[in-house]
């Protein structure tokens, strides 16, 4: 495929079986990237030495390189502040964490970006709350903190705008990037998310946002622009958002990233079909911006 963008998609969100994910993404998909989140029903951060060393031999196989770690990092409540309607009861994507392990959480990152020969980890801003403000300073001190550890081994946080955390839309994922001032810092833009917090990401939310630090993007789709818990997914191409466009000013703007297929819609049935319907709409809007040939 040529493009300017690093074409990818989330290992796990076509299966857990890391071989086979990598096989579709690679002979199938005809990708030379995956961004790396969870394998064999484990988060990526609980591999042991052995199956890294397994991961790095199916991704040499299927001659794929990663784009990013998918860290769950500060996915998780902020302390002394009100529980968020958003925090789960359980694990997600095999990750249950406390915020006191945090540090933990951006050393094991750091070290599997190393690992997987990738310079950049993603990350979140904490459950979201009602009223985020009397303690957004003290959370963008936090993620200063950690950008500049980061940064220090050659490492880029990536923050995801998610709709169930504090950084949801590109309103808000501009105010905190204007307030987290560091090279090692930047977005991962979700315009799924920012749609299911009722933003239209494209070209609304897309437009507040300082394009170079757009570092990361992800590609979902959404059946309606709407703010409720838990957004209605769609494939790409079948949804609302205008993801032609999205990726006709990436490529203006001469963002040259992954653009990383987050399927999220399983309305095929199995993630590994509905992976693939959703890539296929993907590379038609791709086409479309004239980003894929």
């Amino acid at each position: 495929m040529n493009s300017p963008f690093r074409i990818a998609v989330i290992n796990d969100e076509i299966g857990q079986d890391f071989g086979r994910a990598c096989e579709v993404a690679s002979r199938e998909f005809g990708m030379e990237w995956v961004e790396l989140r969870g394998m064999w029903n484990k988060n990526i951060l609980k591999l042991d030495a052995t199956e890294i060393a397994e991961a790095r031999r199916i991704l040499e196989k299927y001659k794929l390189r990663v784009t990013d770690i998918a860290s769950p990092l500060f996915k998780v409540d902020w302390p002394g502040a009100p529980k968020s309607k958003f925090s789960p009861k359980g694990a997600q994507f095999n990750a249950d964490f406390t915020y006191d392990q945090q540090g933990e959480v951006l050393d094991r990152s750091i070290a599997l970006a190393k690992a997987f020969h990738t310079d950049r980890v993603r990350c979140f801003d904490f459950w979201r709350l009602d009223d985020p403000a009397p303690y957004r300073a003290a959370m963008n001190s936090r993620l200063l903190e950690a950008a500049d550890a980061a940064g220090k081994q050659r490492i880029i946080l990536i923050l995801e705008n998610e709709f169930a955390c504090n950084t949801a839309t590109g309103a808000e994922a501009a105010h905190t990037l204007a307030a987290v001032q560091s090279p090692s810092f930047m977005l991962n833009w979700d315009p799924g998310n920012a749609a299911g917090r009722g933003e239209t990401p494209f070209p609304g939310g897309y437009n507040l946002l300082p394009k170079n630090r757009i570092g990361h993007c992800h590609c979902k789709d959404i059946a309606k622009i709407s703010d409720d818990k838990e957004p209605a997914w769609a494939a790409m191409g079948a949804g609302v958002i205008d993801w032609a466009g999205q990726f006709t000013a990436l490529k203006r703007d001469g963002y040259h990233y992954a653009v990383s297929l987050e399927t999220h819609w399983h309305g095929a049935g199995t993630p590994e079909e509905s992976s693939r319907q959703s890539w296929t709409g993907m590379k038609e809007q791709l086409r479309k911006a004239g980003a894929l040939t």
